[in-house]
């Protein structure tokens, strides 16, 4: 097993007991400011139209842009905090995985900014969305 397997499967370890694991949703690549992930599209991610659901593909987007952030920042001193996000969904999906890549466009000392593209399988872009996390340093104790 190589070291980035490794450190993908420890992600993907984290999800146990959590929404991300009801939604299926697993880690496939991770590097400084970038994370990508597969959720598929069935029962669990469905609207009752039998599409993707558009607050799947949010807890999608969401996902990726606070653990990029939480991958970024000594959790010891600081917390991420999502402060907004919104997203333009372009394309539905009925079957199949939907791959969220989410990149970094702003690491400011308070204030992180991701842009995530959540795609099908063919790369068609299903929804684009924009996250911001607050990042705040713990209080003492």
């Amino acid at each position: 097993m190589t070291q980035e397997e490794k450190y993908l499967k420890e992600l993907n370890s984290i999800n146990k007991g959590t929404m991300m694991e009801i939604l299926g949703i697993e880690y496939i690549e991770a590097k400084e400011g970038f994370l990508k992930a597969k959720m598929p599209v069935d029962n669990r991610t469905f609207q009752p139209a039998k599409l993707l659901h558009g607050g799947a593909s949010l807890a999608l987007a969401e996902t990726l842009g606070s653990i990029g952030s939480a991958l970024m920042v000594n959790l010891d001193e600081y917390d991420v905090r999502g402060s907004q996000i919104s997203a333009n969904h372009i394309k539905s999906a009925k079957d199949g995985w939907v791959y969220g890549e989410a990149s970094i466009i702003h690491k400011g000392k308070n204030t992180h900014v991701w842009n995530i593209d959540i795609k099908n399988e063919k790369g068609e872009i299903i929804s684009t969305c924009r996250l911001t996390n607050f990042i705040i340093k713990r209080k003492r104790t």
